[in-house]
């Protein structure tokens, strides 16, 4: 294969793929923009330099989200804060999308759990993942998956509190 054709294949799997990786990244970043940007461009970039791999792969969405939270992982390990200093506040966190109070309130909360559980959660439930799939993923027993699922839910609704009843009842 030809390294335009390599490269004309692997753009189209970004661009294609580029959005959806994003938002669960966010998720996984507790809503911080930038950093899930880094994070979907640090997973590209390694997904580009392994392409052949990733190409071979059954499943290569499933394949490259992998890498994203070993990336996320990994990181989350190696940053001793995740507080970042702003200068000023921004008048809203997302703009007009639906009830932004309620969506910061669960960011909020998802990145206040540990972040193994936050990966869980995520593929669980965002990605929609089965729970043997979200252990082949994140390197765990299923019957691991299946404790921290339920402890990170009860985690997340303690920490949501109140609000809780207005993100069921919409």
């Amino acid at each position: 294969m030809s390294g335009d054709t390599r490269l004309e294949e692997f753009q189209e799997f970004a661009r294609t793929r580029s959005a959806r990786l994003f938002r669960t990244a966010l998720l996984l970043t507790g809503g911080d923009w930038h950093l899930a940007e880094d994070l979907v461009q640090t997973a590209l970039g390694k997904a580009f330099a392994s392409w052949g791999r990733v190409q071979r792969a059954d499943h290569q969405d499933a394949y490259v989200r992998k890498v994203l939270v070993r990336i996320h992982l990994s990181q989350r390990r190696l940053r001793r804060s995740s507080e970042q200093p702003v200068q000023t506040v921004p008048d809203s966190a997302y703009g007009d999308r639906g009830d932004p109070e309620l969506r910061v309130a669960l960011l909020s909360a998802l990145g206040r759990l540990p972040p193994k559980d936050r990966a869980v959660l995520v593929l669980r439930y965002w990605e929609d993942q089965s729970v043997e799939q979200t252990a082949a993923e994140l390197g765990l027993r299923a019957g691991t998956v299946r404790n921290r699922s339920m402890s990170a839910l009860a985690r997340l609704r303690e920490l949501l509190g109140d609000e809780r009843e207005s993100l069921t009842t919409v």
